[in-house]
């Protein structure tokens, strides 16, 4: 399968432009380069590839260099993409990243028997050469027939050459049973007590338990007094 193709251009620091997102490419051994790619160009590629998967990045007069999108950041409101970092790796050394876990298939647990469906993962991490990244790892639930099932990293089909950072026993996916009806019960139940006997808490008036609001007021006017003292002992 070939990797997909991105262009980019050569991106002055305090431009500005429609339409495009600013970048950075950097990686090891080589000098960083800021850019500019194009919003709609990106948004298809970074679908198909998602983060672990490589593709061209084309540089103007550089021609095309072997990267992965390292991130990309958004507006907090909006969710637009608003910057990107390009890594540029070398295809001879081991690079550490995520790869996302697709779950596939029916849970026997939540379909025959009411259970909830939990995902203890949702990317593992790993160490592999770049040639060897894959988009996504499929995870099939469709084993989890018990509440007592689980699907732990060792179980998963990671492709050859891919080595999991993770210990093999850490736990992907399970089921949990539903809730019992006296747990539901409990959730329903109010709580007794009256917060205003808390000790501590104000009322709305902001006046604690056990202050009037004489006292309090009396300890406002207090204040300028004792600044008057300070000011006159100077």
């Amino acid at each position: 399968m070939s990797k997909m193709n991105l262009q980019a251009s050569l991106r002055e620091l305090k431009e500005k432009r429609d339409g495009k997102i600013p970048a950075i490419l950097y990686g090891k051994g080589i000098e960083n380069k800021t850019l500019w790619v194009d919003a709609k160009d990106f948004i298809k590629v970074y679908r198909e590839v998602g983060e672990s998967t490589l593709l061209d990045l084309s540089v103007e007069k550089d021609g095309k260099q072997s990267v992965l999108i390292h991130d990309i950041q958004t507006h907090p409101l909006t969710g637009e993409i608003i910057h990107i970092d390009f890594y540029q790796v070398k295809m001879d050394e081991k690079i550490e990243t995520d790869i996302e876990l697709v779950f596939v298939g029916v849970a026997p647990a939540v379909k025959e028997l009411g259970g909830t469906f939990v995902k203890s993962l949702d990317k593992l991490p790993i160490r592999a050469l770049p040639g060897d990244l894959v988009g996504q790892i499929e995870v099939d639930i469709s084993g989890l027939a018990t509440f007592d099932d689980h699907i732990y990293v060792k179980d998963l089909n990671i492709p050859e050459g891919i080595e999991s950072l993770i210990e093999e026993d850490t736990v992907v996916a399970l089921v949990t049973p539903p809730r019992s009806q006296a747990e539901m019960d409990k959730l329903d139940e109010e709580v007794d007590g009256d917060i205003s006997q808390v000790e501590g808490m104000e009322d709305k008036d902001g006046v604690g338990e056990g202050e009037s609001a004489e006292g309090k007021e009396a300890t406002a006017e207090d204040k300028p007094a004792d600044k008057a003292d300070k000011e006159e002992g100077k």
